[in-house]
């Protein structure tokens, strides 16, 4: 496959995923972010799925398309290490959706870069939001999904940000299942 092909097929997937997200939404007036607005394209596209809502971009800098952005847009520049954590303090816990297509060319960037999104994305997530993201991310409040759209497997990935008290119990039982050999835990199931 091509690298263009490539690229084709995971704007497919990225669109399909982003459709299927916001058609599931039922609160009116909520908060949707995107980090790594590039040209603009999936910051648009949020800001027409979810009229009233309030779409916040993140980057590094402003490379966006000016008919990607209206006279309303929040774009937040800066490192993500640095902006993410910010916003999720002064707002916690308030994305109903979260789109990422934050993934770095060079692996132990992108490596330290997920991890550190991966840490951060239950911060500013609310209790049953869904992440999409180019790249997979770990987080015991992070649920792998499996939405009803044709997606390639390892094309995309999708989450849910589930309860604290949900992921502890997942985590003890994670532990105890390790302690044991890899052997099932009923206890915690």
């Amino acid at each position: 496959m091509s690298r263009l092909e490539s690229h084709i097929r995971r704007l497919q997937a990225q669109c399909e995923l982003l459709n299927w997200a916001t058609s599931i939404q039922e609160s009116r007036n909520s908060v949707a972010l995107d980090l790594g607005l590039g040209n603009g394209r999936t910051y648009n596209h949020l800001c027409e799925r979810l009229p009233g809502w309030r779409v916040v971009a993140f980057d590094r800098q402003n490379a966006a398309d000016p008919k990607s952005l209206g006279p309303k847009s929040e774009v937040v520049l800066g490192e993500f290490q640095v902006t993410l954590p910010e916003f999720a303090a002064r707002y916690p816990r308030s994305a109903r959706i979260i789109h990422s297509d934050a993934g770095l060319s060079d692996p132990s960037a992108n490596a330290r870069q997920m991890q550190m999104l991966g840490a951060v994305m239950p911060e500013l997530a609310a209790d049953g939001a869904i992440i999409l993201s180019d790249q997979e991310l770990a987080h015991p409040l992070l649920q792998r999904i499996h939405p009803p759209v044709a997606v390639p497997v390892g094309r995309y990935f999708a989450y849910e940000r589930i309860t604290a008290s949900l992921g502890l119990r997942r985590a003890r039982r994670s532990a105890l299942v390790t302690a044991h050999g890899g052997g099932y835990a009923p206890e915690f199931a």
